[in-house]
Order: structure tokens, then sequence, then C-alpha cells
């Protein structure tokens, strides 16, 4: 199976509206990648990403944290999260061509990417900003999702008020940037519907 050409599906009109009202922009774009190509990544990251099982450390315990994910990106840019360390696997050719879409719109080089998997309704990710240290300040977080639709939640950290859900579905792409990780913080939720599994590619850059 070859890659579907990306030049042909880039939509020059297309435009990010910034979904937060103040303290950060989160640009949404449904329709990044139109769905033949995103058929084709979805199930070719599902099968040729070398997902990792990682635990962490609750109740006194080491438990599986709910989803599958693996970290790939420039030698050297390690990354750790919730106290697991994770070094990068290299690029392979199909998240370069990701990587480059995704950089049009950007303007920013990413080093990195984290992918997950939410195999069911199960996997879940609980309230976090993506604030760690390698990422800088005001880190720009390119957020990418094929496959099933899952419920993006946001909250305000001093603003209990200020709420956003966003849909991501398949071939939507995510753009965070500004004070955005200051002063939001964001989950996907489990959910009891019988829902496909999900793959999200959430892009960095890291200072090292």
């Amino acid at each position: 199976m070859t890659t579907p050409s990306l030049f042909q599906s880039l939509d020059l009109k297309s435009t990010g509206k910034n979904l937060l009202p103040r303290d950060g922009e989160l640009l949404f774009y449904p329709n990044f990648f139109k769905e033949e190509e995103s058929d084709f990544f979805f199930e070719y990251l599902l099968h040729n990403v070398k997902w990792q099982q990682d635990k962490i450390w609750m109740f006194q315990k080491y438990v599986d944290i709910p989803r599958l994910n693996a970290w790939y990106g420039e030698a050297n840019k390690n990354y750790s999260y919730s106290g697991i360390p994770m070094k990068p696997n290299p690029w392979l050719p199909q998240l370069v061509e990701i990587k480059n879409r995704i950089e049009t719109i950007s303007n920013v080089k990413f080093t990195s990417t984290l992918i997950n998997l939410y195999r069911d309704g199960k996997d879940s990710v609980d309230w976090h900003a993506d604030d760690e240290r390698e990422l800088g300040k005001n880190p720009v977080i390119g957020s990418v999702s094929f496959g099933e639709t899952r419920v993006f939640k946001l909250r305000h950290l001093k603003d209990k008020s200020l709420k956003t859900d966003v849909e991501l579905t398949h071939g939507s792409f995510a753009l965070m940037r500004g004070e955005t990780q200051h002063f939001w913080e964001h989950k996907i939720s489990k959910t009891a519907k019988q829902v496909k599994p999900r793959i999200n590619l959430t892009f960095r850059v890291i200072h090292s």
C-alpha cells in the first residue's frame, strides 16, 4: 500500500478556529486529513508503531496506564511524564509525512511525537497539562487524531467556569500554543459506549 498524496489533500483555504476564550490558543482543523489518507495512516500506525504498555505507581502498587503508547523522534530527545522515562524510536517515514504536513500550519519544527493508542472506551487519560520541563515555556503541541472520535475536555485551572469540549474526529488536527499549558488542563474520559480504537499523535519540541 502506498501513502496517499498529502499535497493533494492540503486545503489552502483551511483556517483553524481558536476554541479557547482566553489564556491560550487551541486552533482546530476538523478535516485536516482527508478520509482516504486518514484510513491509511490509522492502519499503518496501528500495525507498525512499537506500542508499549507502561505502568505508574498508584495505590501503593504499579498499575497499567489505560492506553498503549510510543515515543518517536530525533535521537537523544528523551522525554518523561508521570515518572515514565521514554527514549525515542527513530522516525518512521509516515510519521515524517504527518509531521511535515502540520508544520506548514504551525510554523514549528517538531522534534518528537508521543503516540497513544486508545483501544476502546476503557482507555483514557486523566486531567493534565503538557508542561514538562523538556518542553520549555509556552510549548506548542500539535495533536493529530485517526480512528474513533473521542471527546477532548479542557478546563481552566483558575476559573472553573471555563470549560471546553472538542470532538477529535478522524483526520483532525488541533494546535495548542501560547499560554495554554499554563492555564488549561485536558483529558480524554472513559466511556461506556462501544467505541473503536483511536490513535492520537502529539507532536512536541524537546529542548535538551
